[in-house]
């Protein structure tokens, strides 16, 4: 009897440690950055939930940690592989689960069933629980994204979308992966973090050259932030599989929008917010097309980890211990 016990005891831990621990938060659904920044306190209440794992054989006291956030399509294997990888490193991990929390498994063609503003509110709410987790620590805790994820690691370092969520938690590093950075911003303030985005030359889902542009301006504006855009490559570059074209997503290479200090993104014809998810299918009829190409570069992919790699590094264990 006692062996049984000992047996049950053994296998429940080993599957509780490859599921991890579901993490459940209370977060919000604000359709856009205008709703965070503006009125978020009379936005509808959502209960979210994330899966938190460990490094194997790592004592879980103060460790350093990466919040993942996944793209339009939701989790898939080249994401996890990244965050098998900062766990090997002695990182634990946080895959956000913003889409299973609110019952959606896609928002390509749409992009208005989970919103970047809706993760950034989730992002962060999960970031209040974490920090108080005694196995975390609160001053090493860094966040990833791709695609619409990207979206979520670039602009919760966007100051105005932060300082309306909270006045004292912050990433201590952001990771975009291939991001939309299609909004021309009227107030270029952001946190004071290293910011680094990862792109594709060839990506027409989002384009490297708005990446580019904003990275600039963020550089003048005296802000740690910088690009690295991969020869040859697509969106999802990281992927195993080879291009391939995505009959029903956006185009957004003639997309750019500009942004006002209150979050409002504004129609390129008589400066309407797009605040509603019509306005927003409106706005991008006029200025996107369909089909764009996402898949793999090897070369890309294997830079792309091995970059990843170094700059959770730097960020969460060289600087912080001081090696």
């Amino acid at each position: 009897m006692r062996f049984s016990l000992i047996v049950t005891f053994l296998i429940t831990s080993s599957v509780a440690q490859q599921n991890g621990d579901r993490i459940e938060f209370n977060s919000a659904n604000p359709f856009s950055f205008y709703h965070v920044i503006t009125d978020l306190e009379n936005q509808e209440s959502q209960k979210v939930f994330g899966i938190l794992r460990f490094p194997e054989n790592a004592e879980r006291k103060n460790l350093p940690l990466v919040l993942g956030v996944a793209g339009s399509l939701a989790w898939f294997d080249h994401h996890l592989e990244y965050l098998q990888m900062y766990r090997d490193m002695g990182i634990a991990t946080f895959e956000l689960k913003s889409f299973a929390s609110r019952d959606i498994t896609s928002t390509v063609g749409t992009q208005v069933e989970v919103t970047s503003a809706m993760m950034i509110l989730d992002a962060y709410k999960a970031l209040a629980v974490l920090a108080n987790d005694p196995r975390i620590d609160p001053d090493r805790i860094a966040i990833t994204g791709w695609s619409l994820g990207g979206s979520v690691a670039l602009f919760s370092a966007w100051q105005p979308m932060k300082d309306a969520i909270t006045s004292h938690l912050s990433f201590k590093a952001h990771l975009p992966i291939y991001p939309p950075c299609i909004l021309n911003l009227e107030f270029v303030e952001f946190s004071d973090v290293p910011i680094h985005i990862l792109i594709g030359e060839l990506d027409n889902w989002v384009p490297a050259t708005s990446c580019e542009d904003l990275v600039a301006e963020m550089q003048a504006a005296g802000f740690n932030a910088n690009i690295t855009v991969y020869p040859n490559a697509h969106h999802s570059f990281d992927r195993l599989k080879p291009p391939e074209v995505m009959d029903n997503g956006y185009i957004l290479t003639d997309c750019r929008f500009r942004m006002r200090a209150d979050g409002a993104v504004l129609m390129n014809f008589f400066d309407i917010p797009m605040i509603t998810p019509l306005r927003q299918k409106i706005a991008l009829a006029f200025c996107a097309n369909r089909g764009p190409t996402f898949g793999g570069n090897p070369k890309a992919r294997d830079a792309a980890f091995e970059f990843s790699r170094q700059f959770m590094a730097d960020n969460l264990l060289f600087n912080a211990t001081g090696k």
